[in-house]
């Protein structure tokens, strides 16, 4: 299992259709590369058979560059392919049964759209990172409630986990979101629809920059 040192900067999220036969591994790699502190792999389309395939692709890379992998609303899927850990969404199996199967050092990080509460019950109950969102219109998920940056102060104010921002995330727009709070900014389109990953992962690095400069 990969130690997670770096839990401020940048959340890549893998879509299928962005990122079709090796491309997923060519541009996750340019990604890693140059600097992220997460990966999550996404890919709700595929068989169990092509999820494991890929993931166990995917694994050695993340380990070459000291990044956890985590596996989007699958911990049977992160147990088998022996993944970091798991991101949960609200309809998908609870935090608890979730740390049950993979164990205390697993990372194990939920949604929480704008619901603090849900955030603070998520800290209590042993979650590694909460996600905020979405923050900007989202290609991936546009129907996803809207959340208000104001939830990212008021986050980092009562928790103590690293906080995530997501939704609709680009070089322009993610400075205001670290300001108010983000420890991580998530993309996925701005990232991954574009060739040069590389230079897309050092604008949005450049975000914390910035805004430690305000």
């Amino acid at each position: 299992m990969t130690q997670w040192n770096n839990t401020r900067g940048i959340y890549a999220i893998t879509a299928p259709e962005l990122l079709p036969g090796n491309l997923l591994y060519e541009r996750v790699e340019a990604a890693l590369a140059t600097g992220l502190s997460l990966l999550q792999y996404r890919n709700k389309r595929a068989s169990r058979e092509q999820q494991l395939a890929e993931v166990q692709q995917l694994l050695p890379l993340c380990r070459r560059y000291d990044t956890p992998l985590l596996i989007n609303d699958d911990p049977q899927l992160c147990l088998q392919a022996g993944a970091d850990g798991v991101h949960l969404g609200k309809s998908d199996a609870t935090l608890t049964q979730a740390r049950t199967l993979l164990g205390r050092d697993a990372i194990i990080g939920v949604t929480c759209h704008n619901d603090l509460e849900r955030a603070l019950q998520a800290q209590a109950d042993g979650a590694s990172y909460v996600a905020f969102g979405r923050f900007y219109p989202s290609q991936t998920k546009p129907l996803a409630p809207p959340a208000d940056t104001a939830i990212l102060s008021r986050a980092k104010a009562r928790l103590h986990l690293p906080i995530v921002a997501i939704g609709g995330i680009n070089a322009d727009n993610g400075s205001p979101l670290v300001s108010a709070g983000a420890d991580m900014l998530a993309a996925i389109h701005y990232l991954f629809a574009h060739p040069d990953v590389s230079e897309r992962v050092r604008q949005l690095n450049a975000c914390f920059s910035v805004s430690a400069h305000r």
